[in-house]
């Protein structure tokens, strides 16, 4: 696809970054486990390609991850935040 809108996106940033990430931002298909699901949200691979595009183009000094509301009955958005947390840190710690 296009990816103008990422690098303009990016141009508009400052040199130091920090990026607060709340979940409901994905879309509650793979993200269901949040306070305000709502239909519409980023997917994991589009997201991905985003954060690091933001990692490689500037200097990120910080991150946090909020708003998940762990369910019993469903782990599985409980690893995509855990594995969202180290993606970021290696992309941050790449050699």
């Amino acid at each position: 696809g296009n990816n103008l809108w990422l690098e303009k996106l990016i141009s508009k940033l400052t040199e130091k970054v920090y990026i607060t990430i709340d979940l409901d931002v994905f879309d509650p298909s793979i993200m269901p486990s949040t306070g305000t699901p709502e239909p519409g949200g980023l997917l994991w691979y589009d997201c991905l390609a985003f954060l690091k595009k933001v990692f490689e183009k500037r200097n990120v000094v910080g991150f946090d991850i909020m708003e998940l509301c762990p369910n019993d009955n469903n782990k599985a958005p409980d690893f995509l935040a855990a594995k969202l947390i180290y993606k970021l840190l290696s992309y941050k710690f790449r050699e």
